[in-house]
């Protein structure tokens, strides 16, 4: 029995078996054959001092496996990368250039004096009206007592002034019954005139005819003129208590505008005092807001005045999104579009969010030098715009958006309202495809 030999040929796919009777009988002459005389031992010459080399590996089957999966991954993922983009990816903005934002407050004095306590600390989570620092209301609480004494004083002027108007209101009264009785002393005199008058006519025509005396002549001459003055000092009385009467009325009047000077006084005096109270509330500094307490500079014993910087109060119920795009990406951008925020501080956790306005101009109009291109050289920039991002309120308290935070934020510019877009209908094949679907 021979033993066969595989021989690669050049272009042959696999080794081919030739009979070691062909070879020995291949080999030149004068070569020794090898030991043993083995007729399948292939003739070699002797090799002093060389390694013999080991035999090739056999790859060529694995090769033909590997290779087609890897064309074939390829092709998938390729195929897969391009659907996406072209049912989302198309529609996507991105930049990185956002950070977290909020509208963070300064806690500053309105009030002057020594701080009496500071009850919170960094980083402290406080609530709507809590006590964040305490003024020396000494001063203050004096000012409203003294204002409130005012105002004690001023309703004991009106209450005055009320007394008089009810004085002066039962003197008029009196003027009033003087003025009617001094106009029935004119009428009571005016008729003894008129009585005298006639008694003084008849004593004349009796005298003239020497039937009466010349004495009731005169006695009735003097009753004429004793009653014309009585009628004169009537009607003078009768103006003096009509006079009177008007006096009191013009001091009712200005009774009346005493009271109601005082009652504006008074007016002033609340105002005053309610002032006085709002500059005693200004000496306990609370919490406008729900917030964490930063950047705390107020102690116990600096004397502040107003003004001065007590603490910062940051709202995490309020954080948005500042994210600078580029004015190539806004073509499509909208308020109300849906927004992926990756933040970097949550190992790229996306909060979800939606854009809530677009700034009026680009960020370098609103520097403190905005660039001015209409002299010397000009090189184009692309220019950013800030996109405001907005959360809702439920997200907010579930992720600790804090202010400075960067993030990554991706806007979804296809309307919602328009279907998807499918690779049957880039290629025009939707219609055919549905016709095709229906029985």
């Amino acid at each position: 029995m021979t033993d066969d030999v595989q021989v690669t040929r050049p272009g042959a796919e696999t080794p081919a078996e030739i009979p070691s009777t062909e070879l020995t009988a291949a080999s030149p002459a004068g070569l020794p054959s090898p030991a043993g005389g083995s007729s399948g031992a292939l003739a070699h010459p002797p090799t002093a001092g060389l390694p013999a080399k080991p035999a090739p590996a056999k790859r060529s089957g694995l090769r033909r496996f590997i290779m087609p999966v890897l064309i074939l991954a390829g092709l998938g993922y390729g195929g897969k990368t391009a659907y996406d983009y072209f049912v989302t990816g198309r529609f996507l903005v991105s930049t990185d250039d956002a950070y977290v934002g909020a509208d963070t407050a300064i806690i500053a004095a309105k009030a002057m004096g020594h701080l009496t306590a500071v009850p919170v600390v960094d980083n402290q989570v406080v609530h709507k009206g809590d006590l964040l620092a305490a003024i020396d209301d000494g001063d203050y609480q004096n000012a409203v007592e003294a204002a409130r004494a005012r105002i004690g004083t001023q309703d004991a002027t009106i209450a005055r002034f009320a007394r008089q108007i009810e004085a002066q209101s039962a003197i008029i009264a009196q003027a009033g019954a003087q003025v009617d009785s001094a106009a029935a002393q004119v009428k009571s005199a005016e008729a003894d005139v008129e009585r005298a008058s006639l008694e003084h006519d008849r004593s004349f025509k009796l005298a003239q005819t020497n039937f009466g005396s010349q004495q009731r002549l005169e006695q009735a001459t003097a009753d004429r003129d004793r009653t014309v003055a009585a009628l004169a000092a009537s009607k003078a009385s009768q103006a003096s208590a009509a006079a009177a009467l008007d006096g009191a009325k013009a001091n009712l009047d200005v009774l009346k505008a005493q009271k109601d000077e005082a009652a504006r006084q008074r007016n002033e005096l609340v105002t005053t005092q309610a002032m006085a109270e709002r500059n005693l509330s200004f000496t306990r500094v609370v919490a406008p807001f729900d917030g964490t307490i930063g950047n705390k500079a107020a102690q116990v014993g600096n004397l502040v005045q107003p003004g001065t910087r007590l603490m910062a109060l940051v709202p995490l119920d309020a954080s948005y999104v500042d994210a600078n795009f580029k004015e190539t990406q806004l073509a499509n951008v909208k308020p109300g579009q849906k927004v992926d925020v990756s933040v970097d501080a949550l190992d790229g956790k996306v909060v979800e969010g939606v854009v809530s306005s677009v700034s009026p101009a680009s960020g370098a109009q609103f520097s403190l030098l905005p660039p001015d291109n209409a002299t010397g050289n000009f090189t184009k920039v692309v220019q950013r715009v800030a996109v405001r991002v907005t959360f809702p309120e439920e997200v907010l308290k579930q992720v600790p958006l804090r202010s400075g935070l960067s993030v990554v934020a991706t806007i979804h510019t296809r309307d919602p309202a328009t279907p998807e877009p499918t690779l049957l209908g880039a290629l025009g094949l939707e219609a055919f495809a549905t016709r095709s679907l229906k029985p």
